[in-house]
C-alpha cells in the first residue's frame, strides 16, 4: 500500500493516477473523499496534513508514502508531523515533495519553507527521496481565463527564465522513487529540458492557439497588492515576492539531467505540456 498525501493536487493527483495504472495499491488522502476524482482501484480516505490524527489513521498499513505537507510559511510543524506519523506507522519508504532553491538565502523566507520537512526526512532513518522540482508548466493555467477572453493575463512571478517542468514528469520521478529503493538517499531537482521565461511560454501558447497571448506587466507593488487581495497574509505575500525577485535575477535558470537519468527518456518541454492542455486556453 502506498499513501499519497496532497492526492488531489497538481503532483499528488498525477502520482495517484500513475500508481493506479501500474496496478499498485494506492490510498489517496483528501479532505473530501466523496468529491475526489480518483482512478479505479485507488482508495480515497479523509484527512489533511494539518490534521495529525487523520494522517496517522491513513498511514496505517502503508509501506511507502508520498509527502506533500507545505502550503505556506506556517506549515513546518505539519511537514515534520508527516514524517513522524510515517515512522510511527511503520512506513518503510518516503518521498517528499519540496521545491527548487530550498535553502538558498536569496529566496528569503520562501527558501526556508521546506527545510524543516527535509531535515526530518533525512533524519528519519527511513528510505527517503527528496524532490525539488522547478516551476510547474501547469502554473500558466492561472492565465487560462484571461487567454480565453482575449485579455492580458496578470503574471506575478516575473519574467526570468526557468527550467519549467511538466508535472507529469515530476510525478513519474516520484513514482519511481516510491517503487525502487535505488533512489533512496537522493535529492532530485526535476526540470524541463530548457529554460524559458513567462513571455516565452506566452509565445508558445499563442503559436499553438493561433492568436496572440499577452501578459499584463505589473510592478512589484502591484504584484504584492494582487497577492494580498487574493487572501494571502503579508508574510506569505512577501515570501512569494522574494521568489519572484529570485526568478527575475536568474536564480531559477537551472536545467538538470535528473528526469532523463531517472526515467530513461528526455524531459518534456513546455511546448509538450501546452500542446496537451491547449483546450484549457480556449483552443478549438
Amino acid at each position: 500500500m502506498i499513501l499519497v498525501t496532497g492526492a488531489t493536487g497538481t503532483i499528488g493527483s498525477e502520482v495517484v493516477r500513475q500508481l493506479a495504472e501500474r496496478g499498485e495499491k494506492v490510498r489517496a488522502l483528501t479532505r473530501d473523499p466523496a468529491a475526489a476524482r480518483v482512478p479505479s482501484g485507488a482508495e480515497a480516505v479523509p484527512g489533511h496534513p494539518r490534521d495529525r490524527a487523520s494522517v496517522e489513521e491513513a498511514m496505517a498499513g502503508a509501506e511507502a508514502a508520498f509527502l506533500v505537507g507545505v502550503f505556506g510559511p506556517d506549515d513546518a510543524e505539519h511537514d515534520r508531523g508527516l514524517v513522524e506519523a510515517a515512522r510511527a506507522a511503520g512506513v518503510r519508504r518516503i518521498v517528499k515533495l519540496s521545491s527548487i532553491g530550498t535553502g538558498d538565502p536569496r529566496l528569503g523566507g520562501f527558501g526556508r519553507w521546506h527545510l524543516p520537512g527535509e531535515e526530518a526526512v533525512r533524519a528519519s532513518g527511513l528510505e527517503w527521496t527528496v524532490l525539488r522540482p522547478s516551476s510547474f508548466a501547469s502554473n500558466t493555467l492561472a492565465w487560462a481565463e484571461s487567454v480565453r477572453e482575449g485579455t492580458p493575463a496578470p503574471h506575478l512571478m516575473g519574467d526570468g527564465r526557468q527550467g519549467v517542468v511538466d508535472p507529469r514528469d515530476v510525478a513519474e520521478v516520484a513514482v519511481s522513487a516510491l517503487l525502487d529503493a535505488r533512489h533512496a538517499g537522493r535529492t532530485y531537482t526535476p526540470t524541463g529540458p530548457e529554460t524559458i521565461s513567462a513571455s516565452g511560454q506566452a509565445a508558445v501558447l499563442g503559436e499553438l492557439l493561433g492568436r496572440p497571448v499577452t501578459l499584463l506587466p505589473l510592478t512589484a507593488d502591484q504584484r504584492r497588492e494582487h497577492l494580498l487581495a487574493a487572501g494571502l497574509g503579508p508574510d506569505y505575500a512577501d515570501s512569494l515576492m522574494a521568489g519572484a525577485r529570485f526568478i527575475e535575477e536568474g536564480g531559477n535558470a537551472v536545467v538538470t539531467e535528473d528526469v532523463p537519468r531517472v526515467l530513461g527518456r528526455p524531459a518534456r518541454g513546455y511546448r509538450d505540456w501546452a500542446r496537451d492542455h491547449r483546450a484549457a486556453f480556449g483552443a478549438d
